[in-house]
């Protein structure tokens, strides 16, 4: 596959979450055709909705809800790759998680669909704290979960939405399995304090069981098979696993990851954070 042309069009589902909608909106200024794709229109468990999303696109980039970790999501994969290639689909681009088992097994289904494809995994979003479910948290000023000390190379979405923006718009990426990082390890204890210090007041860091964390996420209205799934993926993941940095933002791109401190001013700056 040559490099995508302003007369194609790249599927991008998950449209509206935190990577989708800003690799949407990258790809549309290039002058690229986008399909976006999102629920109701498309739901990874209404099988009915795949095919209109993969008709008539040459490149699509892959993303599971909740998470290439929770059951079925391998077998979807699977299937729905195996449904592009055959109308059509020539280069995926799947979103998977940075030291998770089940992920790899959700990324065979892409490297077996007969595409060109390429891999990224992550695992901290930065904006998780601005964008997601720790941003009450970080009004509240406290951030509670079950993570220890353990210290993760926090990654800046904007960062992902560029080596996969590549990664579909250009050669070089078959075959390829990409972990990005952030420049620095940090402690969740270490995010707070600088996602405190950006925003001028106190933001602290509480580390509690799993199960304290699970009740927590039931008052707040969590549904339940929700935090089963991001419970038992905490208690796993967040054990040291991802304790490493690598180069390949860099690699990729060509200049050096974001930094944390970077993201919690600009982020601060919005005023997501004031109360």
């Amino acid at each position: 596959m040559t490099e995508t042309k302003n007369n194609e069009t790249v599927l991008v589902l998950g449209a509206t979450g935190k990577t989708g909608r800003r690799v949407a909106r990258r790809l549309t200024d290039r002058g690229i055709h986008v399909r976006k794709a999102s629920r109701p229109g498309f739901d990874w468990d209404d099988r009915t909705t795949w095919t209109a999303a993969v008709t008539g696109v040459s490149a699509a980039y892959v993303t599971y809800y909740p998470d290439l970790a929770f059951p079925g999501a391998a077998e979807a994969i699977r299937d729905f790759s195996k449904l592009a290639v055959a109308h059509g689909v020539r280069r995926l681009v799947l979103l998977s998680g940075r030291g998770e088992e089940e992920a790899v097994l959700s990324e065979q289904g892409v490297r077996d669909s007969g595409a060109e494809w390429t891999v990224v995994r992550s695992s901290w979003f930065a904006q998780n704290f601005s964008e997601h479910f720790l941003l009450e948290p970080v009004l509240a000023g406290e951030i509670v979960l079950p993570a220890g000390q353990v210290t993760e190379p926090f990654i800046d979405i904007e960062d992902i939405v560029d080596v996969v923006v590549a990664a579909l718009t250009t050669d070089g990426h078959h075959g390829r399995v990409y972990e990005l990082t952030g420049p620095r390890l940090l402690s969740f204890t270490d995010v707070a304090a600088e996602i405190g210090e950006a925003v001028g007041r106190d933001v602290r860091y509480v580390p509690v069981s799993a199960a304290e964390f699970a009740a927590g996420a039931a008052e707040q209205g969590v549904p339940e098979e929700e935090i089963e799934g991001l419970t038992d993926l905490f208690t796993r993941i967040l054990d040291g696993r991802n304790a490493s940095l690598t180069g390949d933002v860099e690699k990729v791109l060509g200049r050096p990851a974001r930094d944390f401190s970077e993201y919690a001013a600009k982020a601060a700056a919005t005023g997501v954070w004031n109360r």
